[in-house]
């Protein structure tokens, strides 16, 4: 078993039953993922359109497909018929235009909602504030070919272990706050994304239902 494959094995072996691993094979080459893939990973995550797209063909059809970078409106059409999951809606404008792009490809595509929850300036998201204005107003409603399927946050790069758990116990009361405001009865509102390869452990702890973890697996990136 590869180096890859054992990672693979020892992270799943750790996780709850409800929390699935997101391998994050971006910048890593098709052959990586592939040797993934061969040790039972199904869930891949990319941060670049072009990239993920090229991986898609390459790759076995039954890989889940997660979009977990920044999203610029014009390169949604390119991933709308295959991508499984969109980890980073940070605006209703790109709420919009992915369920403009599902239509046309007769889909509804699933996506989490990105809360800004780290200190960070650098870091993409609503605020809660935000987020919360957002759904009240209610225009997303109308949107038929988008599901809404949870949250999503990063938190500070940061050795203090007391901030993240504060960042990630905020996200996950967010989360509760959201559901039984707006999502009450639906059952497809019901994702944490958070946690990556240093925090992940965290994360769990607070709820997380995907974990994003790519050095960990394949190693420190190729750029």
């Amino acid at each position: 078993m590869s180096h890859i494959q054992e990672e693979i094995h020892r992270i799943k072996a750790e996780l709850p039953e409800n929390v699935r691993l997101v391998a994050v094979s971006k910048y890593h080459p098709v052959e990586a993922l592939q040797e993934a893939y061969d040790g039972g990973q199904r869930i891949f995550g990319e941060s670049k359109v072009q990239e993920m797209t090229m991986k898609y063909e390459a790759l076995p059809k039954d890989i889940e497909w997660h979009f977990i970078g920044h999203l610029q409106t014009n390169k949604i059409k390119y991933m709308a018929p295959y991508v499984a999951l969109i980890h980073g809606v940070d605006s209703y404008k790109l709420l919009a235009e992915i369920n403009k792009q599902a239509e046309k490809v007769g889909r509804i595509i699933p996506c989490l909602l990105q809360i800004h929850i780290a200190q960070e300036e650098t870091k993409f998201g609503f605020s809660m504030d935000e987020c919360q204005a957002m759904l009240a107003e209610g225009a997303w409603k109308e949107l038929k070919h988008v599901q809404i399927a949870g949250v999503m946050g990063m938190g500070t790069n940061t050795d203090d272990e007391a901030q993240t758990e504060r960042e990630f116990a905020s996200l996950q009361a967010f989360f509760h706050e959201v559901k039984q405001a707006h999502f009450a009865d639906n059952p497809h509102f019901c994702e944490i994304s958070m946690g990556m390869s240093d925090d992940y452990p965290i994360a769990i702890r607070h709820g997380s239902t995907l974990i994003r973890v790519g050095s960990r697996i394949f190693g420190e990136r190729v750029y």
